[in-house]
């Protein structure tokens, strides 16, 4: 494919993005933060499907390292479906969702804060229903996005909700290197990957993370099967030698996607295991011995270093689909938004 793909440009529109959102999103996201601080908040509720529900895998692990309060994802259908009321006083629900339109998501919202949680709806819409749904919503600023693969809202997404627990905790280090993501993340849009591209056939591939970066491996293998039409699956570094393995085979691509986090040494030790049985692993370290180093870059914190990654790899995807003539704007089967009951 020669013409630029929409999916291209929204990818190059993601530093623009962040950088909206930090000027034109303080307010809210310190609003909403204050209010936390002063209620009563013993653990949290995440609300998201698809692209979306991988940005909360992110924020659980966030708030589970920086706040020491766990985060449950709740099935939307436990609302929707089977109108089942859930007990929410001193929870902090946290609605994520590009449109903020799938009745089932802003259905169990409304239920939750009706149940007494304090609930924020992170979105591109705030005029949406689940704005309306929720306590205080926080727009995501991202602009428009045409092509159905979720690219820029799931970074504005990522950085929204790890912004807010960054001005709860009120953690100046973590809230600087949020500051700092526009230049490292426009850096990541240059980043090398074209080993992958080059590896990658059209057959199954895995994809790896651990701790905050598996939330970024889960929307890789998500992104692989809706604008490459490839069957990928993610695992947790801890587990993919617990069975998954049995299928590797020489050549098999797995993708790696470590942080300069306490997990790093542990991925890289399964992504070097893997790449002796003669799988083709690519890893965004430096520390790896059998397996390849990929190009990446780094943040000013650990915790903002799996955001740059996803963006990386984006571009890499991008270019997947257009050496499979695959056009990853309009994918097969699949439209911008899904309205789910």
């Amino acid at each position: 494919m020669s013409q630029t793909t929409q999916m291209r440009r929204e990818i190059e529109e993601i530093p623009v993005a962040v950088d909206r959102l930090l000027t034109e999103g303080a307010g809210a996201v310190q609003a909403a933060a204050a209010d936390v601080r002063a209620a009563d908040i013993r653990y949290l509720i995440s609300v998201a499907r698809g692209s979306s529900d991988h940005a909360c895998t992110y924020l659980k692990y966030a708030s589970e390292l920086l706040l020491g309060l766990p985060i449950a994802s709740v099935g939307p259908s436990v609302a929707s479906i089977y109108n089942a009321p859930l007990k929410a006083e001193g929870a902090l629900c946290i609605g994520v969702s590009q449109s903020g339109a799938s009745p089932d998501i802003v259905r169990l919202a409304e239920q939750l804060t009706g149940a007494g949680a304090y609930s924020v709806a992170i979105t591109n819409n705030a005029d949406s229903a689940l704005a309306q749904a929720s306590t205080k919503t926080l727009p995501i600023h991202a602009g428009p996005e045409i092509s159905v693969a979720a690219t820029k809202t799931y970074v504005t997404s990522l950085v929204t909700g790890l912004w807010l627990l960054a001005e709860i905790k009120q953690d100046a280090a973590l809230l600087a290197a949020i500051k700092a993501l526009p230049a490292q993340l426009e850096a990541a849009t240059k980043c090398d990957w074209s080993a992958v591209v080059d590896t990658i056939s059209g057959d199954s591939l895995y994809t790896l993370g651990r701790g905050p970066s598996w939330a970024v491996s889960n929307e890789a293998a998500l992104k692989f099967k809706e604008t490459c039409q490839i069957h990928a699956e993610s695992f947790s570094s801890a587990e993919v030698l617990h069975g998954p393995v049995s299928i590797v085979d020489a050549g098999f691509p797995v993708l790696g996607f470590a942080a300069a986090d306490a997990a790093e040494a542990s991925l890289v030790e399964v992504a070097d295991t893997i790449a002796g049985k003669g799988a083709q692993v690519f890893v965004t370290s430096d520390k790896v011995k059998t397996a390849n180093a990929l190009d990446h870059v780094r943040t000013d914190h650990w915790l903002t270093d799996p955001i740059p990654l996803a963006v990386s790899f984006y571009a890499m995807v991008e270019q997947v689909a257009a050496k499979m003539g695959i056009n990853p704007d309009a994918p097969r089967h699949l439209k911008k938004v899904t309205e789910t009951v």
